[in-house]
């Protein structure tokens, strides 16, 4: 068995393959079960008689609210991207998007980008907000090379022009 040479690609791995911030996610979640925890369990141990007495309505907001800040933070952990056989489907905090392999000409993520890029074929670039260096730089790194050498291996490259 041979040694890989230096700088060459690994195979890409089997499809499909969904890559998303997972400590994220569960930080968040974790934040919002706890800010929406206190806020109910306030809204329960508030007064009801006295000077400022605190009626339905006024318990209800306060339970609202945490349910708000747990909803808000959910929205939050949605980024993912999922890459299966005909293309890749990017899912960042309100939008969805589905791209064909050829669609995708570049993997981008230089230092200190807050997450990886795409290049497309239409002249735009598509943030992707499912892999964020912030958490974990090394993990990072390893799903935009995945992410590029599915992009390379599954995309239609055209032909460079004769010189």
């Amino acid at each position: 068995m041979s040694a890989p040479t230096p700088g060459a690609a690994a195979a890409p791995p089997a499809l499909p393959v969904t890559f998303r911030p997972v400590l994220t996610r569960v930080v968040l979640h974790v934040i919002g079960a706890t800010v929406c925890a206190v806020l109910v369990l306030i809204s329960f141990l508030l007064p009801s008689g006295g000077a400022v007495g605190w009626g339905a309505g006024d318990r209800a907001a306060v339970a609202g609210a945490g349910v708000l800040v747990w909803g808000v933070l959910a929205v939050l952990t949605r980024p993912r991207v999922v890459a299966d056989a005909e293309g890749v489907t990017v899912v960042n905090l309100t939008t969805t998007r589905r791209l064909a392999w050829p669609e995708v000409l570049r993997v981008t993520l230089r230092p200190g980008d807050p997450w990886v890029t795409l290049d497309l074929a239409d002249g735009t670039v598509l943030a992707v907000m499912a892999i964020q260096p912030g958490v974990g730089r090394a993990a990072a790194l390893a799903a935009a090379r995945t992410l590029r050498s599915l992009a390379e291996a599954h995309g239609e490259r055209p032909e460079p022009p004769p010189s």
